[in-house]
């Protein structure tokens, strides 16, 4: 093996014990994925951070030997969070730096502008790696789903769609707004989103809000603006998915036809057993009269039309409680309930890479 194949079977490794993980394939695609993502000098890198923020001293510690200057090590690093492959935050003036998950994390950071070889890779490594199955089955799922505004009652209203209303009212960041890379893709394999003819519908929140805007990946919005678009997101039918925690890094707004995340969903059986979801659509078949718009509305074909009877049913095995069957019903025959147990999400990200962690030990 060469020295810089090492570099790369070292980071492998390394990253499999993180978070979600990366597992390791017969074929080597996982090791021309590594390649794919990361230059040598930042892979090298790379394998000396955690899901942790630390400091720079830290990770010179972790580096003896290696013949490389603290400014050797932060110019790499800052280049490395430059291409939105690490995470990166300045606090009480010190810069700290982490690992983020491959996905979601690494593979939307290099599919904004993909490689042909990053393409082959990760279609390859999707396809025979046990990388899906570990994302699924993690600990904590890194996403979750809350209702759109419009489906939500006042008895609703809290740790719903108002934490992220209360979050873009509140916070004193930037607010990032992207397009949605998974919507690009299928744009570009010829497939144009079914649901929405808007790109910039997914925003990112406090540090990775200030990296965002820094490094050029997407543009600050204002609070206002932030606001309504999360109001067209929720109207076109858009399923708002922020990240696990009480204070979102990001929220998605997905679509069915495009989302990489939904379309796992679909392909599952009993998904909604790996989702953080707390509501449930629920038909009054006294009002339903049939029509099938909940149908047409799902992202996740949660909905169907008894064969006998033509009233909605809903798949609680499926139905994420996102609220557009609701939102849409013309006989307002659906509404959201609100499940027994509440999954509660952890209170940001490193408590949440914290958990999926410790329970891979």
């Amino acid at each position: 093996m060469s020295a810089e194949d090492s570099i790369y079977r070292d980071l492998q490794i390394h990253l499999d014990k993180e978070t979600v993980g990366f597992p390791t394939t017969a074929s080597g695609s996982d090791i021309r994925l590594v390649k794919a993502l990361f230059p040598p000098d930042q892979a090298e890198m790379a394998a000396l951070l955690t899901h942790r923020y630390e400091s720079l001293d830290i990770i010179q510690q972790r580096s003896e030997g290696s013949g490389k200057s603290i400014e050797d090590i932060e110019r790499v690093l800052d280049e490395t969070v430059d291409r939105g492959m690490i995470g990166f935050k300045e606090e009480e003036g010190k810069k700290q730096y982490r690992n983020i998950p491959l996905l979601v994390g690494m593979v939307e950071a290099a599919a904004y502008e993909p490689t042909p070889e990053f393409n082959a890779a990760w279609g390859e490594y999707v396809a025979e790696s046990s990388f899906i199955k570990d994302f699924l089955t993690s600990a904590a799922p890194q996403m979750r789903t809350i209702p759109v505004e419009q489906s939500i009652t006042t008895e609703h209203q809290i740790g719903t769609y108002d934490e992220i209303k209360h979050i873009i009212e509140t916070t004193t960041d930037p607010i990032g707004i992207v397009s949605c890379v998974c919507r690009l893709g299928a744009a570009r394999r010829g497939s144009p989103c079914k649901v929405t003819s808007r790109e910039e519908t997914c925003m990112v929140f406090h540090e990775g809000a200030v990296n965002l805007v820094k490094g050029g990946g997407g543009r600050q919005i204002s609070k206002e603006e932030a606001l309504e678009i999360l109001r067209k997101n929720g109207e076109e039918g858009l399923v708002l998915q922020p990240s696990n925690t009480k204070g979102p890094d990001f929220m998605c707004s997905c679509c069915g036809c495009c989302c990489g995340i939904l379309n796992m969903h679909k392909s599952m059986e009993n998904p909604v057993e790996f989702w953080a979801t707390n509501f449930l659509a629920a038909v009054d078949p006294d009002l339903c009269t049939g029509c099938g718009t909940c149908v047409e509305s799902c992202q996740v074909n949660a909905m169907t039309l008894d064969d006998d009877s033509s009233i909605s049913v809903v798949d609680a095995t499926r139905c994420l409680g996102c609220g557009n069957c609701a939102k849409d019903c013309p006989a307002e025959a659906i509404e959201l309930q609100k499940k027994a147990t509440e999954a509660i999400p952890p209170i940001d990200t490193e408590e949440l890479f914290e958990v999926i962690v410790t329970q891979k030990a």
